[in-house]
């Protein structure tokens, strides 16, 4: 019998009082997708009172519907358990694809990027914003 082949998805994870943060790298698909909801799992389990788990998607360069799937199972763990998890720095094709699944709504960004449209206004990640002329 082979040896699976190498997991193609990093997880490091960071924690603080009451916050776990995982950064994720590389694919997230059917292949690696059991990986993070272990590392999610893991996470909110090391934690006594977890508040919020964030997941840092700045890395992540593909995700499949079984990796959409992932978060969705992992958004249901952490609503019942009271705990409030954020999607940051999501790449504009993830963007996409919880926009066309109708579920972005589902995952809120990390306050800070909020903070720095609010500080920056006509300006956000997607592009400028364009005001109607009269």
């Amino acid at each position: 019998m082979n040896p699976p082949p190498p997991s193609s998805l990093s997880l490091t994870v960071e924690a603080g009082p009451g916050t776990a943060r995982l950064h994720l790298a590389g694919d997230l698909d059917y292949d690696t997708s059991d990986e993070l909801a272990r590392g999610a799992e893991q996470s909110l389990e090391a934690h006594p009172h977890p508040t919020d788990l964030h997941l840092d998607c700045a890395g992540l360069q593909f995700c499949d519907s079984t990796g959409i799937a992932t978060l969705l199972m992992i958004h249901r763990k952490t609503t019942a358990g009271a705990v409030r998890l954020h999607l940051d720095n999501a790449p504009p094709f993830l963007e996409r694809m919880l926009h066309l699944t109708g579920i972005r709504h589902l995952f809120p960004e990390h306050h800070a990027k909020r903070q720095a449209e609010q500080a920056h206004p006509g300006v956000s990640s997607a592009g400028p914003r364009y005001r109607d002329r009269p």
